[in-house]
């Protein structure tokens, strides 16, 4: 009867219109008494006068023992002047209540539960009743206080690994850096979020990154480039910028984690080196180039020389550019191979080894296009082959002939160089020079394919296979 009693007096406006159908004061008695959640009702001034069966439930009390202020006894003790006072002041500036506070349940456990307080109005305006929820909120605290303990690993670890670590939202918003990147950087914390970080770019880098990471975000492409990043000295620092998409399991992207490492050093060595290969190289052919023109002075003097000084001289010049083809080189210093076949590019590095205007390298099989790629470790390869006959094998030797069978099937080349005629082997040679581990090293690494040698008596059979596809640039 107490529900029904508080049901009839909080129909405080007569003039509101009827509901068709609407729920009479059982229905509203079943509707609290099964809500999922602790509810209750209270006077005006506070005396709660209805709980529903879950609040009792949950409690382990009774509504005499509950009825008025009893709730302070299911109430923290350190917690509940604080509440008193929230509630009090609540009543008194007649005002919504909400807090957080534990209730103790009927297993002696407190559990941290949301409550909520709104008043009912009378038609003048002032509260007629109070009416009150608390939600246990418990497992939704675990899991802040888990998510925040994740996060906090999370920070550690990235704030001692020795790089610059960063995090973005799905839409590329950086909204983390880690605090090697503020070391780095030296600029305030939060002052790169959002799109500010590309300002942190060299000038003539900024256009180029932005390029780069707007295709990574509309691909879901791993983003790499290299870039100069403003230290906190001043100075601009080649950096290796990097970011994989993380993804749910459904596929979509959900976070952006990305790194800047610090290559500057390396980076300058790099080009310091590559001016150091470049001048050696220069100086290389201008010795071929000297030795070619004292050939030519000196055939001038010897009449009888001039043929043979003639195809000594084209196998300098074909030295050169077996050198060019086959020196290590960068980005800026690789040819655009003038040879766009493979059995162009063999023709050309093979040339100085005509004996008499002979031929002494055969070329048979398939023929496959080539590019730079493909030219600089296969260069390599066999002007260190042919090096190495000249010296010791079949090319040693005036009637000593090689044979290179070339043979393309389904992607996949096999290149087999056999040689005949030379001098007779009788065993493996027991050193292996640094030409030769270079080479092979060429094939492996930048071919991804194989290197493998046979040494017959009749003479050595090397055998390389690699996929056909790595001869060229995607």
């Amino acid at each position: 009867m107490l529900l029904k009693n508080i049901v009839a007096e909080t129909r405080v406006d007569a003039h509101l219109p009827e509901l068709v159908s609407a729920p009479g004061p059982e229905e509203f008695f079943l509707l609290a008494n099964q809500l999922p959640t602790l509810c209750w009702m209270a006077r005006a001034d506070g005396y709660i006068a209805w709980y529903n069966d879950r609040w009792h439930a949950y409690c382990g009390t009774t509504p005499d023992a509950m009825a008025g202020w009893g709730w302070q006894q299911v109430h923290d003790p350190d917690r509940l002047p604080a509440v008193l006072d929230a509630w009090r002041n609540a009543i008194a500036e007649e005002k919504p209540f909400e807090m957080v506070f534990p209730l103790k349940g009927a297993d002696g456990v407190f559990r941290p539960f949301l409550t909520r307080i709104s008043p009912l109005r009378d038609v003048t305006g002032k509260v007629a009743r109070w009416y009150g929820v608390n939600t246990d909120i418990s497992a939704q605290m675990e899991a802040e206080k888990a998510l925040a303990i994740s996060r906090n690993e999370y920070k550690t670890l990235t704030d001692v690994m020795p790089q610059m670590v960063w995090s973005t939202l799905p839409d590329g918003f950086h909204d983390y850096y880690n605090a090697q990147w503020y070391e780095f950087t030296g600029v305030p914390a939060g002052s790169t979020d959002g799109e500010a970080w590309n300002g942190m770019f060299h000038p003539e880098d900024q256009d180029r990154a932005w390029a780069r990471w707007r295709h990574s975000l509309e691909t879901g492409e791993n983003y790499e480039i290299e870039y100069r990043l403003r230290h906190r000295s001043g100075q601009y620092r080649w950096t290796l910028g990097r970011a994989q998409p993380v993804r749910d399991v459904s596929g979509k992207i959900v976070r952006w984690i990305g790194t800047c490492t610090d290559i500057h050093d390396a980076k300058i060595a790099a080009e310091q080196n590559e001016l150091l290969n470049r001048e050696l190289s220069h100086r290389i052919k201008n010795i071929f180039s000297i030795i070619g023109g004292l050939v030519a002075l000196s055939a001038r003097y010897e009449p009888g020389a001039k043929d043979f000084a003639r195809s000594l001289a084209q196998r300098i010049t074909a030295l050169g550019r077996a050198h060019e083809f086959a020196r290590p080189h960068s980005e800026q210093s690789r040819p655009q191979a003038r040879q766009t076949s493979l059995k162009g590019l063999l023709d050309a590095l093979l040339m100085p080894y005509e004996l008499n205007g002979k031929s002494r390298v055969f070329l048979e099989g398939d023929d496959v296009s080539i590019d730079d790629r493909g030219a600089t470790p296969l260069s390599l390869l066999f002007h260190e082959l042919a090096t190495n006959s000249a010296k010791y094998g079949a090319l040693s030797h005036a009637n000593g002939t090689i044979l290179v069978a070339i043979r393309h099937e389904n992607g996949s080349l096999e290149i087999t160089w056999t040689e005949r005629d030379g001098p007779v082997i009788t065993a493996i040679p027991a050193h292996e020079g640094f030409g030769t581990r270079l080479a092979a090293l060429s094939v492996e690494q930048q071919l991804g394919g194989s290197l493998q040698r046979e040494w017959r008596s009749e003479g050595l059979v090397a055998t390389i296979r690699f996929q056909s596809a790595h001869l060229v640039r995607a």
